[in-house]
């Protein structure tokens, strides 16, 4: 049987490539046509053309680009998905233990959007403002100087709480209602239920919901701040509730008071004032 895997070469840190070639062994009966997305100069005629099975190979921002380049072009295509990233959130998701393919294009039916600077992309996972998009700004500063390094995004937010920065206040306002916090150190609003390379900022969430959550963390200190942030990855932090708040709803909108990097699966917008999400 044939199938298109659609690869990332500069996922998982330039591994991309080599990780996705792990597929003949997965299907080792099938004709296996790979394509570099990388290189791909029309993403929706190729998806378009496709006449079997796609897996796409990648990280989460993979399975963006996929989601925001084929709207219109994949309904009907059978589509999966090989983890090949680095923080393989989506996988976490979806995937049931030992899982190493899924199929997943009921999970891109229906996805929120987000609206930034006037352009709305849509997501898959989740959209970071604070210290998270802080953290992917100096990931791809550390990159592009040093390609093919390994990002310790803990390390880059450990340095950020102690040292670099600066929280901001915001405005949220959520399906109409309006709501201010004071030195906000999170702002992501959910789709799934992890980001971040296994954070659970809104343990609750369900990606099959006709609503996203959204995870405030704010008004604390730098050394309380420091001691509440490992407690994400487990979504524990949710007890610390004079510090943690959480909200549901269909369309929600975070506006800072000073402008911070955004990070929508992974991918970084520079500069952000706000961001709208509608599902």
């Amino acid at each position: 049987m044939k199938k298109y895997a659609l690869y990332n070469s500069l996922a998982c840190n330039g591994r991309g490539k080599e990780l996705a070639m792990e597929l003949k062994a997965l299907y080792p009966d099938d004709e296996i046509i790979f394509q570099d997305v990388i290189e791909l100069q029309d993403y929706a005629a190729y998806v378009k053309e496709t006449d079997a099975p796609i897996v796409i190979c990648g990280g989460d921002g993979t399975i963006n680009k996929f989601a925001n380049q084929t709207k219109g072009v994949r309904d009907g295509k059978e589509i999966y998905y090989f983890a090949c990233g680095s923080g393989n959130d989506f996988m976490r998701d979806v995937a049931e233990e030992g899982e190493k393919i899924v199929r997943i294009d009921e999970y891109l039916k229906g996805l929120p959007t987000v609206i930034v600077k006037g352009t709305e992309y849509e997501f898959v996972n989740g959209v970071g403002y604070g210290i998270d998009g802080y953290c992917c700004e100096v990931g791809d500063k550390i990159r592009a100087q040093k390609p093919g390094a390994k990002i310790d995004y803990t390390g880059i937010a450990i340095k950020g709480l102690l040292f670099h920065y600066q929280t901001t206040g915001a405005t949220v306002t959520v399906d109409g209602e309006t709501h201010t916090f004071d030195k906000v150190w999170l702002a992501p609003t959910m789709h799934g239920r992890y980001y971040g390379g296994g954070m659970l900022p809104c343990p609750d969430q369900n990606r099959k919901d006709d609503k996203v959550s959204l995870m405030l963390f704010y008004g604390s200190g730098k050394l309380k701040t420091l001691m509440i942030f490992p407690n994400i990855f487990k979504g524990k932090h949710v007890k610390h509730d004079k510090h943690i708040k959480i909200f549901t709803g269909k369309e929600i909108t975070v506006k800072f008071d000073e402008p911070r990097a955004l990070q929508i699966d992974g991918e970084t917008i520079l500069d952000v004032a706000e961001y709208t999400v509608r599902i």
